[in-house]
């Protein structure tokens, strides 16, 4: 995004021998600790972050074939798209969905990074980490991870674990995933799409949301979703289409999307509702505002500061609980800077 201020100290992790000496000085110190992938996904307070940042630069891909699976085992510190990219060219099935998300891939179990109708939690099968508070190294089944929408045991509890390296299980020969209403439409022409062809379509779609990083687009100062979807009880839902209708949001039920969850919940998109509220696209306020592709994207035109992000964050959140009862929760994480 562009905002926010320096750090204090800076490592660059790129040996494993070196985590718990890390660790030693900062907490020798007292000092805090802010682990960071790519960046992506993090809004960095003004007065920055008065500790020690630790850069995961960890590196290297293994992978085994057997049993019609091919299993991976990735270093935190690689590219996220550059591996689906991979794995894509070698004909393997599991994460082609997860095309175009910038970040680096110890960052993706943090969140259950999720897309186009994959999660990454569908294909991880073990977390490999360094336990802050055992000092230990330590090996993680995907049941122990916690994994929820955009959500694990690593996001609820942020300085318990360093991840290291991520397992994955793909499917090679598989056919890609084709449940997301709007990525089967854009292939709604093609027979049998390969993975390729979905990878491609998914980058498409993302680029048109201004939801790849491009540095010609004027959204490209953003952390992508500012929001996550809310998942509400079923009366709420019912609450919000009855208001809709009735207050000509929409002219039928059926025009408001929502989304079933396992749990008997119901997932309202928080873009519809943004809009639906009357915040439009490129609304802007100063040097923020809301992207005039996504509404779910706040963006940051320049010249701006995170406390000018996070007010307007706020004004979007308060226009929606007014609008509808429904509370948005942000999806970026923050540090050195309070919602």
């Amino acid at each position: 995004m562009e905002l926010g201020g320096a750090a204090r100290h800076l490592a660059v992790l790129d040996d494993e021998s070196s985590v718990p000496d890390l660790f030693w000085w900062s907490e020798s110190r007292s000092l805090p600790v802010l682990i960071l992938g790519g960046g992506s996904n993090l809004v960095i307070g003004d007065d920055g972050w008065d500790g020690l940042v630790l850069k995961v630069a960890l590196r290297g891909i293994e992978h085994d074939r057997s049993a019609g699976r091919v299993t991976l085992r990735v270093g935190a510190g690689e590219s996220w798209d550059e591996l689906v990219a991979w794995t894509v060219g070698r004909g393997w099935a599991g994460i082609e969905c997860l095309s175009g998300i910038p970040g680096s891939v110890g960052a993706t179990p943090i969140q259950n990074v999720g897309a186009y109708g994959q999660e990454v939690a569908d294909v991880i099968t073990a977390v490999h980490v360094w336990d802050r508070r055992a000092k230990a190294r330590r090996v993680l089944a995907a049941d122990e991870c916690g994994f929820g929408y955009r959500d694990s045991i690593f996001r609820r509890d942020p300085h318990a674990a360093l991840v290291l390296a991520v397992e994955l299980a793909l499917r090679p020969g598989g056919a890609p995933t084709l449940r997301y209403g709007e990525l089967a439409r854009a292939l709604a022409g093609e027979a049998a799409p390969s993975l390729a062809e979905v990878r491609q379509r998914v980058l498409e779609l993302r680029r048109g949301k201004s939801m790849v990083i491009d540095p010609d687009d004027p959204n490209r100062r953003s952390a992508g979703s500012f929001f996550t979807n809310p998942v509400v009880q079923p009366a709420v839902a019912e609450a919000v289409v009855e208001l809709a209708v009735r207050e000509g949001i929409v002219d039928d039920a059926a025009r408001v999307p929502r989304f079933a969850t396992d749990d008997g919940r119901v997932k309202i998109p928080a873009a519809w509702l943004i809009e639906a509220s009357g915040l439009r696209k490129g609304w802007r306020e100063g040097a923020v505002g809301i992207s005039s592709r996504h509404a779910l994207a706040l963006v940051h035109h320049g010249g701006g500061s995170t406390a000018e992000l996070l007010a307007f964050a706020r004004r979007v959140r308060e226009r929606v609980r007014e609008r509808f009862g429904v509370e948005l929760r942000p999806e970026p994480i923050l540090a050195g800077a309070q919602w």
